[in-house]
């Protein structure tokens, strides 16, 4: 590991603001991981993000050592719904991990990503995520955002620090939702009980889920999803606090039924946000996949 230190000479409002403009090379994701795990002090104390400096304060990082990893392109077909010079939109399927991970170090979306555009991806968040901006879980499917350049990714990661990005999914949940409409407001964090799974919990960072139903049926609900945050299973935790997990979730529903399905029943079928290049505003969307319409087709007929 390689320590460093800094002396500031002004005031900074956030400790995470200071370092993303001190170290213009990586992402402040990156920067507050590092903060998170008490690899950054403050005058020889550890601090958090938000953190206040003052002129003279002496910041201390010490940088984990940079693990080389080989990831190989792999030639694994994509929905590409749109691509241009600096980033590629593609409508991922259900069953596919979007990085490389323990128990998953081929056949991943990075993996298809770097035979597609042939190597030429954001390099801000590693090498085992190169590209990826924001993620969406293994057994969830469509749209995501990969980016090729490094400055793209940096105001594409900005637009979703400040919620412009607008996520939109469809989800099936157990049982009937009686409100048209309505806003799910939990901070979401690791669950203490079951450290493999997220919850509501008081020390959870502040989480909002608007959702509208599109349609009911006996035993369940259709609805849409939008995100106003973006944090771990934010929408399976949320519904599954308000009493109405999804459909097919394997984490948040064990035990319910789940007509055959083998994950949630999840899908982001709209993504809009303002292209960093163009200065245009740009909206995608992306059909369901079949086993998603087969359900619909299943509870409205009243199986």
């Amino acid at each position: 590991m390689r320590a460093e230190h800094i002396t500031t000479t002004e005031n900074w409002d956030r400790l995470d603001r200071f370092l993303s403009h001190h170290f213009t090379d990586k992402s402040r994701t990156y920067l507050q991981k590092l903060i998170a795990d008490g690899c950054v002090m403050v005058d020889g104390q550890p601090a958090r993000a938000s953190a206040r400096l003052q002129p003279g304060s002496t910041i201390s990082i010490t940088w984990p050592e940079i693990v080389s990893m080989d990831i190989q392109a792999e030639d694994i077909p994509l929905d590409i719904i749109y691509e241009d010079e600096w980033l590629v939109v593609v409508n991922k399927p259900q069953g596919m991990v979007v990085h490389p991970a323990a128990g998953h170090h081929e056949g991943t979306l990075v993996h298809a990503l770097l035979h597609h555009c042939a190597g030429q991806l954001s390099d801000l968040n590693g090498v085992i995520r190169p590209g990826i901006i924001h993620r969406i879980d293994k057994d969830t499917s469509g749209l995501l955002l990969a980016v090729k350049d490094n400055q793209v990714h940096r105001h594409m990661a900005e637009q979703i620090r400040s919620h412009s990005v607008e996520r939109i999914y469809q989800a099936i949940v157990h049982g009937f939702v009686d409100s048209e409409e309505g806003t799910i407001e939990a901070p979401v964090g690791r669950d203490p009980r079951h450290r493999q799974r997220m919850a509501v919990v008081g020390s959870g960072k502040p989480a909002v889920t608007h959702f509208r139903v599109l349609e009911r049926f006996e035993k369940a609900t259709f609805v849409e999803a939008k995100l106003q945050t973006g944090r771990t299973h934010q929408i399976r935790v949320h519904f599954r606090y308000v009493g109405h997990p999804l459909v097919g979730d394997p984490v948040y529903a064990p035990g319910r039924k789940n007509w055959g399905l083998k994950g949630q029943a999840l899908h982001a079928g709209q993504l809009s946000f303002q292209h960093p290049v163009l200065d245009r505003p740009m909206t995608f969307t992306a059909p369901r996949p079949d086993y998603f319409d087969e359900l619909l087709e299943k509870m409205r007929s009243g199986y």
